[in-house]
Order: structure tokens, then sequence, then C-alpha cells
């Protein structure tokens, strides 16, 4: 049972680096632009290229699920230079390794069992946080770029042509954006439609607004200048409320973290100072339905703390 378990998690091991090693930078965006190139048989040189091409194999074997495309779409909002067969080889990758090292501590199959189940989420809260950090980073960004925007309409610049001004001069991550558009409108897709998929990955009110009015703009006519100087104010005043209403409620979000990791902490050093006491707690069913229900009840507290503190701009 032992060289089983072994065995198992040496493959989990053993797929997550395999990820990582197949997750090569590139300069495109991963399932965008190598689907239109065509097959090029130049034979595996080395390791890494047979490693390459498995996981191309595996990759097109992806592509007809449903699945595929909205993990592709959630790399791609986290800036995440994977393709959906490496991700997924991480995820397997991680689940792995978290429970060969869960059984190696305490020699528990069940509980190793049920932290490598767990472990398939984290993965994917990683994604989430980096996504929420790209975005509040965009949505910093946005006023001064539809303030460089407007600039430039007004030097007689054409609206596709300041949108790769802005690829050029602005700072990553909106440039990255900008880039990837004026990629697509390279590649023959319209102005309107390029913008579209920017606010599909972006997903901000604010540049759904600026969206909004270039389309009506591009349809109606006007001056676009002086409708983009307008919600270039907008939001740069909504930026500097939100960051005072932040300021105002700091002291209820830093207690919601507070008292909802008061109990883990207070568990891990009664673990550590007199496991005798805490000890029966996991041994006994009645501890566990303890433990479950303060879990729920926190949760419950964290997001009303949080649903108070959020506040709409």
């Amino acid at each position: 049972m032992n060289l089983i378990l072994g065995a198992a998690a040496a493959i989990g091991i053993l797929l997550f680096f395999g990820g990582l090693v197949a997750s090569r930078p590139r300069e495109l965006e991963p399932d965008a632009m190598d689907e239109y190139a065509p097959p090029v048989d130049t034979g595996p040189s080395n390791p890494r290229e047979v490693l390459t091409g498995a996981m191309d194999a595996f990759n097109r074997a992806l592509s007809s699920r449903p699945r595929t495309s909205k993990a592709a779409d959630q790399l791609a909002k986290a800036d995440l230079k994977l393709r959906v067969s490496e991700y997924f080889l991480v995820v397997a990758g991680t689940m792995g390794a978290v429970f060969l090292v869960i059984y190696l501590i305490n020699q528990n199959f069940i509980v190793a069992i049920l932290g490598g189940a767990l472990a398939y989420f984290l993965p994917g809260f990683y994604v989430k946080y980096r996504q929420r950090k790209r975005f509040k980073a965009l949505n910093a960004q946005l006023g001064d770029t539809i303030l460089l925007l407007s600039n430039a309409l007004k030097a007689g610049y054409s609206f596709a042509q300041a949108m790769a001004t802005i690829a050029r001069s602005a700072p990553a991550p909106m440039s990255d954006e900008f880039t990837r558009a004026v990629r697509e409108m390279n590649l023959g897709i319209t102005v309107d439609d390029a913008l579209d998929h920017m606010n599909q990955r972006i997903e901000s009110e604010d540049f759904d607004l600026m969206v909004t009015a270039v389309q009506i703009h591009r349809v109606v006519g006007g001056n676009l200048a002086e409708i983009l100087d307008t919600i270039a104010f907008t939001i740069r005043e909504r930026i500097r409320i939100h960051g005072e209403i932040r300021t105002l409620t700091a002291q209820a979000r830093a207690s919601g973290y507070i008292i909802t990791a008061l109990p883990f902490a207070l568990a891990g050093i009664l673990t550590v100072v007199s496991p005798s006491y805490i000890t029966p707690l996991f041994k006994e069913p009645l501890g566990w339905f303890f433990i479950i229900l303060s879990l729920i009840m926190m949760s419950i507290g964290y997001a009303l703390i949080r649903r108070i503190a959020a506040i709409e701009v």
C-alpha cells in the first residue's frame, strides 16, 4: 500500500513540474494564435520537445470540450501564460503533492485524500487572486488611459491609431490589453468587436461606459474627444471617492480578517502547546460536528462583514 501511495504521489509531482516546464513563455496569448499556424513536423530532438508535443496533443484533445473555453478565458483574464492542458496538469500535480505531504506528516490515508481533494481548489484561488490584482491595476490606469486616448484623437489620429498609441506608450497591464486588441484588428476584426472582447476580459463598469460611448459615437457621430474627457473625469472622481470609502471602512474590514483568523491561530497554538487538550476534538464525531458548524458560522459572519463594508460608488 505504501508503495502504491508513493508511486501515485510521485506521478502527481511529476505532472506538476511537467506542467510548469511546458508552460514556456510566449509572445502571443495561449490558445489564440497557435491554432492558425500550420503544423510543422520536425521530429522531437530533446525531452523538452517531446513534452511540448505531448502537451500540444493534450491541448487539442481538450479543445472540443465546453469547459476548456471557460478555463482559457479565466487564464487570459489572470494574464497567466498557460494553456488549458498545462493548467489542468498543474492542478493534478498540486493535488498529488498535497496528498503526499499530508500522508508523510500524519500517515492517515483518509485525511490525505481529503487534503488532496481540497487542493483541487488552490490553483483556482490563485487564478482568482491574479484576476483581482490585475483588474485593480486596470481600473487604476483607466482614467489616464482614456485621457491619453482623448489627446490622441485631438492630435488628429483615428481611433484605431489612438489605440495603437496606447498599446505602445501605456504601462502594463493596460498596454497588454490594447496590444491584443490592435493585433485582433490587424487580423480583420472590427473595432467594435475588439472593444467588446476587451470589455469581456476587463469586466469593468467604467471601461464598459467608455466602450458604449465609443460605439454610440461611431453610429451617431459627435465630438468623441470631449466625451472621453468627461468620462475620464467621472472615472477619476469615482476612484477618489472609492479610496475615501475604503479608508473609512478599513476598521470594519480589518475586524473581519482578525475575527476570522483568530480561531485558526488559537487552534494552531493549542496544537503546539497542549496537543492533548485539542486532539479529542478531531477524534470524536461530535467534535467534527462542532468544527463544521463553527466553520459555517464563521463564513456567514465574514460574509456579513464584507457585505456591510462593501459600499457601491
